[in-house]
């Protein structure tokens, strides 16, 4: 028999650290969140917001028990947010109960920051919790200095994809559904460890109905409208997003083309798209090592830290970093980082043959 994971067995390495939960009303209902530290002066909070079929425990705790996550984490307060009805041991609505919509998910946001007194966060989202942590960034760009997108899909539902889904729901269960969201077939095949551990998960510790009700909260999402800034144009006469961001996905997940999408329409001076190799749709559990190194670049870029005396502490061991005007053009070149002040957004560095203007893209991968 194949051993799995046990998500309820991974170890809190940061327990020492003060957790409180919390219930929180908001515009739209109840939303509850899970509050690691405090506040530090006027640093933003390190906000997550988990996808669907998972909660914050499954999404997000292989990372941020992760021994380089945590070095971050001694810097800053986190503030894990769970979908309604998404929790561990979360009840079931009552018949008839309205699910918020996409955006109404993003304006309960707000109302959590001001009840923990936070100003504003860096955020980390993955899936639909990508989708709304930038409909947030959208609507309150003030609240949001960062974002760090995993698998993002900008666009709405297509009719054809609502028709599809609609049919493989006759023949498939929610379960399957979902875990084709989150795994490739090839994956599904391959990685059977991991693919069992969650598709027990979502079976087992995910109450069913109000499952469905988010999903469907999410395949009725609208387009995100963001539009890539024109050269000469500032952001204020585009809706795009004005924090930094780091778009991250795995080379062979199923979000590939929509986050190479979400790429092409943002900002390029403050936008890095992040291919993991080797890694598929659950990039922040397969590669946390990777995706906490480019974390930590992602922070020290926005000045908020250093590491060792500006020395990054690990060093990606490939880097393929692009200049793109669109999304499909590939010119790139190979090489180590440097040990000195590297930055993952902007500047980062790969050598001498790219210490040169900033690039109107930046993809790395690793």
């Amino acid at each position: 028999m194949t051993a799995v994971l046990d998500l309820n067995q991974i170890a809190i390495a940061c327990s020492t650290i003060d957790v409180m939960e919390h219930d929180i009303e908001t515009p739209h209902g109840v939303l509850h969140v899970t509050m690691r530290g405090s506040p530090k002066g006027n640093r933003p909070v390190i906000l997550t917001y988990h996808d669907i079929g998972l909660n914050h425990k499954s999404c997000f705790n292989t990372l941020f028990n992760f021994e380089d996550m945590q070095e971050i984490t001694s810097h800053f307060a986190v503030v894990h947010v769970d979908a309604p009805g998404q929790q561990e041991g979360a009840p079931p609505f009552p018949t008839g109960y309205q699910y918020p919509t996409m955006d109404e998910l993003s304006e309960m946001l707000p109302s959590v920051m001001a009840q923990l007194k936070v100003n504003s966060v860096i955020g980390i989202g993955v899936g639909a919790g990508a989708y709304i942590l930038s409909r947030l960034a959208l609507n309150e760009p003030a609240l949001v200095e960062g974002l760090v997108l995993i698998n993002v899909d900008p666009c709405a539902k297509g009719w054809m994809d609502w028709a599809a889904s609609k049919m493989s729901g006759w023949t498939s269960n929610l379960v399957d559904i979902v875990m084709a969201h989150h795994f490739s077939d090839d994956e599904l095949s391959d990685n059977q460890e991991i693919t069992q551990t969650y598709r027990l998960h979502i079976a087992q510790d995910i109450n069913q109905d109000n499952l469905a009700l988010f999903c469907n909260s999410y395949n009725s999402r609208r387009d995100l409208e963001i539009e890539r800034p024109i050269t000469g144009l500032t952001e204020d006469t585009v809706n795009t997003l004005k924090c930094t961001s780091l778009l991250v996905v795995g080379d062979t997940s199923p979000a590939v083309d929509a986050v190479v999408e979400c790429n092409s329409r943002l900002n390029p001076t403050k936008t890095t798209l992040l291919k993991m190799q080797d890694c598929g749709g659950l990039p922040q559990v397969i590669q946390p090592g990777k995706l906490a190194e480019a974390f930590k670049y992602f922070v020290q870029g926005m000045g908020y830290m250093t590491f060792n005396n500006g020395l990054p502490t690990a060093s990606m061991t490939r880097l393929v970093r692009s200049r793109t005007h669109s999304a499909s053009s590939m010119g790139s070149v190979e090489g180590t980082r440097s040990r000195t002040h590297t930055q993952l957004e902007g500047a980062t560095a790969a050598g001498p043959a790219v210490e040169q203007a900033r690039p109107q893209t930046m993809e790395v991968s690793c």
